[in-house]
């Protein structure tokens, strides 16, 4: 590792899959730790037709292997002493420009430039290892939105020598992971037990109380209001459980309240979801804002070019 800009080399590679994502890949090469792909070949035919990857899945198969995982909500501080010690971690980042989230191995960082290095999977024509730096600034408010989820993947001799901030909460958050799961492979009554045992375990798991209200919210459930309420009552950047109870309040005909949801949504990150702005247009329309639901129309496009339904909002911002 070099002092003067901290970061760590890792492998160049390019093989993954659902059931063995990139990043979990690359931290276990790191640990020169193999996972076997055609255990995670296998693993992906109970999730056919999904198109994400299933962290777990990943975890589960380095742990297997040797590997100890905690996964906390952390701080940029913390982050740059775990890359300090050679460490490189992975972080929830959200998705653009829909609402997923997606993980990233973070290989270092520059005080002078202030930029956080994520890794990038090509390398350039000497098959190095490339960086992308991302300013710091932008970086800590996006990692923000998802509770500052960070993923350690170590030996465990490493990991016991290491104190956390907050790794207290490792299990509850295991668990959002394992609902997760369960939610893809359609385990709905499962999905929900793991979340209720993740808020049993730790009251205050933003990322537990996002995911429980999400869960409500599909079933229609005004008890989702409670769980997105306390979230962002803990992180008041959750992109998702403003979004959330905006669907709801939509959903309920609430529209004073879906549009102050949207609208606080979009204040904290403008370009995470294309379909918000939609949203927002239905129902300023109905309240009779209309250069308001145009202006949501155009962003809805701005953000989201190739929508299958482009024809038909082009006319309807024809028509306000």
């Amino acid at each position: 590792m070099e002092e003067e800009n901290h970061e760590l080399l890792l492998p160049l590679v390019e093989e993954e899959n659902i059931c063995l994502p990139l990043p979990i890949n690359v931290v276990s090469k790191y640990w020169n730790v193999e996972l076997s792909m055609d255990e995670a070949i296998e693993a992906a035919k109970k999730y056919s037709g999904f198109e994400g990857s299933v962290l777990i899945e990943g975890i589960d198969s380095a742990e297997r292997s040797g590997l100890m995982c905690k996964i906390f909500h952390s701080s940029l501080t913390e982050l740059k002493k775990i890359i300090d010690m050679g460490i490189p971690p992975i972080v929830i980042l959200p998705g653009i420009p829909e609402i997923t989230q997606h993980a990233s191995v973070i290989t270092g960082y520059n005080d002078e430039e202030k930029t956080i290095l994520h890794y990038i999977q090509k390398g350039n024509q000497e098959g190095e290892q490339q960086e992308g730096a991302i300013p710091q600034e932008i970086f800590e408010n996006e990692w923000a939105e998802e509770g500052k989820l960070l993923i350690v993947l170590t030996p465990s001799e490493i990991m016991s020598s290491i104190e956390f901030e907050n790794a207290s909460n490792n299990n509850s958050n295991l668990l959002c992971f394992v609902s997760e799961k369960q939610n893809i492979l359609k385990n709905d009554s499962e999905a929900l037990e793991s979340l209720k045992q993740a808020v049993d375990l730790d009251p205050n798991n933003s990322t537990a109380l996002n995911l429980l209200g999400a869960v409500m919210n599909k079933q229609n459930s005004p008890e989702c209001i409670k769980h997105y309420e306390k979230c962002i009552s803990i992180n008041s950047r959750s992109f998702l459980s403003f979004n959330g109870l905006g669907n709801f309040y939509l959903k309920t005909n609430q529209f004073e309240k879906a549009e102050d949801c949207y609208s606080k949504a979009i204040e904290i990150n403008p370009k995470r979801s294309a379909r918000i702005y939609k949203n927002r247009a239905y129902l300023r329309e109905k309240q009779n804002k209309n250069p308001d639901a145009k202006d949501d129309l155009k962003n809805y496009l701005k953000y989201y070019p190739r929508a299958p339904d482009r024809g038909m909002i082009e006319q309807a911002i024809r028509e306000l």
